[in-house]
């Protein structure tokens, strides 16, 4: 082939090439929303699956201050692509736990030094918890368009269409929507949400029963404990989630712990008991499970705070310290 005709035909590839980058340039510029939609979801793939770093930190003070700016760029994602799975498991998570850990947690601590500001910060983390609910609904929504309204209708029968897939959703919807029944006791419109709750936790638990290494289990510790309806005793079923929770953690999550503490010992006034298991969750080395160590020094916070009032929650004194 002479170098006329080669030259011909890397001109023609040329053209096509240039011929391809127009058509791909007016695609880009005819759907610049897809485009700005696939590179959100793509950004919030990354931000959805990057909550180790808070969880391994050692340090729950910086992890207060940055979680707040986490959250709100979690919204802003949502904000341009609203069922996006991860973002709204992301949302549904962090405000549950940011509220629990540095709103809830700070206003149980400080009623006793002023009860105005206590309330304020209950009144925050109710709105907070239910912010998380909503997110969660949101992603049960989205897999299955009008899940909400049937959950609300017929709790049990509307929960049977979620699959395994979406245990993540059901646990943190479950938590958030329980916790902000524990702050508003005196809303009778949301504690006759009960059953809704129920129904989602029972889901999840018969979906995948280790999830989280025993995530489930260890919040129905103390949710059992309240649980109305099913045959038996209530601390009988408590305590069987406690060993189950402490098997699938391998003893090294507190939170177990410090939940059968504040609900069954106090409840039994075993005060023995109580102080036993808090000190076992102040034990437990953060530093062993590192995805676990925030968690881990929140729950054992709690559990200091718990022994720093065992003159209030317990009408009988330890004879052992006799």
């Amino acid at each position: 082939m002479d170098k006329r005709n080669l030259l011909f035909r890397e001109w023609r590839l040329m053209d096509n090439q240039r011929t391809v980058l127009v058509t791909l340039l007016v695609s880009v510029l005819a759907s610049g929303c897809s485009i700005k939609r696939i590179a959100i979801n793509k950004l919030g793939d990354a931000l959805a699956h990057g909550g180790t770093t808070f969880a391994s930190d050692e340090d729950p003070e910086l992890v207060k201050a940055a979680t707040p700016f986490s959250l709100k760029l979690i919204e802003s994602f949502l904000s341009e692509s609203p069922h996006h799975k991860g973002l709204l498991v992301a949302a549904a998570s962090g405000f549950t736990e940011y509220s629990y850990a540095f709103v809830q947690q700070e206003a149980d601590e400080s009623e006793d030094q002023n009860l105005e500001a206590a309330n304020a910060l209950r009144v925050r983390a109710l709105r907070l918890y239910l912010r998380a609910r909503n997110y969660g609904l949101r992603g049960l929504e989205t897999d299955y368009p009008g899940f909400e309204k049937a959950l609300r209708k017929d709790p049990k029968r509307a929960v049977n269409v979620v699959s395994a897939a979406n245990v993540p959703l059901l646990y943190w919807t479950a938590v958030s929507w329980a916790a902000a029944i524990s702050i508003a006791k005196d809303n009778p419109d949301l504690v006759a949400d009960l059953p809704k709750v129920e129904a989602l936790i029972d889901r999840a638990l018969e979906l995948d029963e280790a999830f989280a290494n025993g995530a489930i289990h260890s919040f129905l510790v103390a949710y059992e404990i309240s649980r109305q309806g099913p045959t038996g005793s209530q601390v009988a079923r408590a305590r069987k989630h406690f060993d189950r929770a402490m098997q699938l953690s391998n003893g090294q999550q507190a939170s177990p712990l410090v939940s059968l503490a504040e609900s069954v010992s106090v409840r039994e006034q075993n005060l023995i008991e109580f102080k036993s298991l808090l000190n076992r969750a102040i034990a437990i080395n953060p530093d062993a499970r590192p995805e676990w160590r925030l968690v881990n020094l929140v729950m054992q916070r709690r559990a200091r705070w718990l022994l720093a009032r065992t003159d209030q929650l317990f009408l009988i004194s330890d004879t052992s310290e006799k």
